[in-house]
């Protein structure tokens, strides 16, 4: 199975995502928790699917991550 791709993204995914970052205030120890998760090289299951971290949640679709939602948001897609 192929990983979830974190470089290389299309330049307007990349713009994307750091515009939801900074729109969701999320912390830099939640994002330590997102660093410690990409390290571990997570699978990319086919169609949509998010990983909750607690304080917000990384969606994405593929081997590409898409974008970032706050508690309470609602997710698609398989849980990892």
């Amino acid at each position: 199975m192929p990983k979830i791709q974190w470089t290389n993204l299309p330049p307007a995914l990349r713009d994307h995502l750091f515009e939801r970052l900074r729109e969701r205030k999320i912390k830099v120890e939640d994002l330590y928790q997102l660093k410690l998760w990409r390290e571990s090289e997570p699978e990319a299951p086919e169609g949509a699917w998010y990983k909750d971290f607690g304080s917000f949640k990384i969606c994405g679709e593929g081997r590409l991550p898409k974008t970032f939602l706050l508690v309470g948001q609602p997710a698609k897609g398989k849980r990892l």
